[in-house]
């Protein structure tokens, strides 16, 4: 199928989804539907996610070339190294995920107007991590939150949402943490969904989607951290 002749369908009430490699580059696959979490869940196992303005209906992507980040190839700069030794700051998990998703709510993305993450999207992913698949990451600096992320994990990928930084360096940490982590516990890579030069720089590429999918499949197949992940510990090391 040519993608002048790929024809945008709406979802009716299963939770079925069209074969994103016949999406059109730019990545819109399909629209309506609803963010019922079993819905949410079956996308993102296809590489499939929402992404919308309020006021549209919801659309669903699965864009080629995909942007990820395999978490043993993080790139970490001989400047932001020293911070990572010299700055005094504590990372946990799932421990403020509603706080770290306001915040997160009020960083823009490129390309739209206003807030992406509307208040029917956070709903949806706070009831993803009240299941246990959504997950956050917070960096706190003189005892304030200073940057965070959150994603969705399933298998051994981990679908990165949005991250925010309130004081320098507070996301880098945060990324570098989760990367850590996610390597140490046998996870195949990050998907950071489209490009930026922010996550460019820390060593995220673009593959094809088709190579994509085909490692998503993969990765499906494989056992993750279930649950809520408050236990997880982290602490900077220049052996990783």
């Amino acid at each position: 199928m040519r993608e002048d002749e790929y024809i945008i369908p709406p979802l009716r009430d299963t939770l079925s989804f069209p074969n994103p490699r016949f999406a059109p580059s730019e990545g819109l696959l399909a629209y309506g539907g609803d963010l019922n979490p079993q819905r949410l869940l079956s996308a993102y196992r296809k590489g499939i996610f929402p992404w919308y303005n309020e006021g549209d209906p919801i659309l669903w992507w699965s864009p080629d070339p995909r942007f990820v980040l395999f978490p043993k190839d993080i790139k970490i700069s001989k400047s932001f190294r020293r911070v990572l030794r010299n700055t005094s700051y504590s990372v946990f998990f799932d421990t403020a995920f509603s706080e770290v998703i306001e915040q997160c709510s009020k960083v823009p993305r490129e390309g739209q107007n206003g807030t992406w993450l509307i208040e029917d999207m956070k709903r949806a992913y706070k009831e993803l991590h009240n299941m246990g698949y959504a997950h956050s990451v917070e960096v706190y600096i003189d005892g304030k939150l200073a940057g965070g992320l959150y994603g969705v994990a399933l298998g051994s990928a981990f679908f990165g949402e949005s991250m925010f930084t309130l004081k320098p360096n507070g996301s880098k940490i945060a990324l570098k943490a989760l990367s850590d982590v996610l390597s140490e516990n046998g996870y195949d890579f990050v998907d950071c969904q489209v490009v930026t030069e922010h996550l460019r720089r820390m060593g995220a590429i673009e593959i094809d989607r088709d190579e994509f999918l085909d490692r998503l499949d993969v990765a499906m197949q494989k056992p993750g951290l279930y649950g809520n992940w408050s236990q997880l510990k982290w602490e900077y090391s220049d052996d990783r």
